[in-house]
């Protein structure tokens, strides 16, 4: 594929070079994808059995929810 671009007689390891980075980018993508499914699957199990984040325990607190700890009433 002539680009128009002369890259001289190291023309094999610089295209060598970026076709690793980019393998290298595209496996890095598609492990944090993978591994944001399987805990995205592992928080939903911990949900259904009744745990909760901390976050929604504190904006439950901010409401004046009672989760079965003491809350404090709205402001």
């Amino acid at each position: 594929m002539d680009l128009g671009i002369v890259l001289g007689p190291h023309a094999g390891f610089i295209e060598s070079a970026y076709a690793i980075a980019a393998a290298i980018v595209v496996g890095l993508t598609a492990w944090v994808a993978l591994d944001r499914r399987q805990q995205s699957r592992s928080l939903a199990e911990l949900e259904a059995r009744g745990l909760t984040r901390r976050s929604q325990l504190s904006a439950k607190v901010e409401r004046g929810v009672s989760s079965g700890h003491a809350t404090m009433p709205p402001p």
